[in-house]
């Protein structure tokens, strides 16, 4: 069996997924085909992967690849592909998505999902997808990509429209989110045991149920905690616990993601909100500083023969070619093509909804009608998502436009053609990244 890890070089998904593989008895005897265009960060990945590989006395078969001229090597033959690339990285990418929307009065807090930030990412990395999954035809076309790099809608979207790769999109968000509501409201006794039933878009699927051990619905006993946190001015998770306040149910990823999905919450002409609501305007790029110095600490460590110590994780990956590999049925959160699974969004958009995994591969499972404020939630973001999909496939900058300016945020604070001047300054900054528009 061969796993291909496209972006080994990444500082928190090969550590976890490839050491998930290294637990699984199916998995642990596979050659990992670990590629990157960073030699460096490359061989810092498969030294942290040797000492985890030691650590519970296995000899890993890792083989590494570097630059585009040997990804088909890295690709041929592989039975799965994990996918966790960033395209230009944190610098000088990502700091481009951010700073120059600034100068604009466009804040963001993550950035990598929707609004101008998500919509920049997703042309840049869309052509570099495109190119190896057309490889992945060719060389490995039975494969199963598991997508990680985000934009997760926009990203698994464009294959799964364009391209003949089986693919789906993960996110870890989905196996914490009853878990996280019951915690911060305070009814922890409650988590084990749990069932849950999500569905609607990555980053903004929606909790449509939650009941207790015995089958007892939790939503009454949610939604009647849910203003005292509303009140509490060090509480951090607001912006979700909003969401149950006024559309009745809570959502996949955080607070300080779901602030720029929306024109609700960062807004210049409201700055008092942003203090009110806790949002940490710029987490991104500080995040991203973070993940680099504890990256450097953990490879120092493990360079002064620090013993490296884990445990499988609750990332899908793992579990998926497990199931695949012994045909033994399980249930994830998955990111589809929506093609008449959830009813009330279009047929084109890429959602994220209960999955079953077996021998045959992953299939999304039907789910109907979304609550109607649920469903128009996702729309708004919908509107961009496929907007930025047909920009990338028709390379015209007249799309590009029209999905910053149909974005919610973005449209709640600027005007059309400062949008269009913001989109053109981007575009130029990261024009070594882009395809020719026109």
């Amino acid at each position: 069996m061969k796993i291909t890890f496209i972006g080994a070089g990444s500082t928190v998904f090969a550590r976890n997924v490839i050491g998930d593989c290294f637990l699984t008895d199916c998995l642990k005897n596979a050659t990992f085909a670990l590629y990157d265009i960073d030699p460096k960060r490359l061989e810092e990945s498969r030294v942290i992967l040797t000492a985890m590989a030691k650590s519970i006395g296995l000899q890993a078969d890792l083989q590494c690849y570097v630059g585009v001229e040997r990804r088909r090597e890295a690709l041929r033959g592989a039975d799965f592909v994990i996918n966790a690339i960033q395209v230009g990285g944190y610098e000088p990418s990502t700091v481009i998505d951010f700073e120059i929307p600034k100068k604009y009065g466009l804040r963001q807090t993550i950035g990598d999902t929707l609004g101008i930030g998500g919509i920049m990412r997703a042309l840049r990395t869309i052509p570099v997808m495109e190119d190896f999954a057309h490889e992945m035809e060719e060389v490995c076309p039975k494969a199963l990509l598991l997508n990680y790099t985000n934009p997760m809608a926009m990203l698994c979207g464009y294959l799964q429209r364009y391209t003949a790769v089986n693919t789906v999109g993960l996110c870890h968000s989905v196996q914490g989110c009853s878990r996280g509501v019951l915690r911060s409201v305070g009814m922890e006794d409650r988590i084990e045991g749990r069932r849950d039933l999500i569905a609607g878009i990555n980053h903004m699927a929606w909790l449509l149920e939650i009941r207790d051990k015995d089958g007892r619905d939790l939503y009454p006993e949610i939604k009647q905690r849910v203003e005292e946190k509303l009140r509490d001015p060090d509480f951090n998770n607001k912006v979700r616990l909003e969401y149950i306040k006024y559309f009745g149910y809570y959502c996949t990823e955080s607070s300080e993601h779901n602030a720029e999905y929306n024109p609700f919450y960062i807004k210049s002409a409201y700055p008092d909100l942003i203090a009110r609501y806790n949002i940490p305007l710029d987490e991104y790029p500080r995040r991203c500083i973070a993940q680099q110095e504890q990256w450097k600490k953990e490879y120092g460590e493990l360079l002064e023969g620090a013993e490296k110590t884990f445990s499988r994780t609750e990332e899908y990956a793992s579990h998926i070619m497990e199931a695949v590999v012994t045909d033994r049925p399980m249930r994830i959160g998955g990111n589809v093509l929506n093609q008449g699974l959830i009813t009330n969004l279009p047929a084109t958009a890429c959602v994220e909804v209960p999955c079953l995994v077996d021998g045959s591969g992953v299939r999304g499972c039907f789910v109907g009608d979304l609550p109607e404020i649920c469903a128009a939630m996702n729309r708004t973001n919908i509107n961009v998502q496929l907007l930025t999909v047909e920009a990338a496939r028709t390379k015209k900058k007249e799309h590009v436009y029209q999905a910053a300016m149909l974005d919610p945020h973005t449209a709640a604070e600027l005007p059309p053609h400062k949008i269009c001047a913001m989109v053109d300054e981007l575009m130029e900054a990261h024009a070594p990244f882009l395809p020719q528009y026109h």
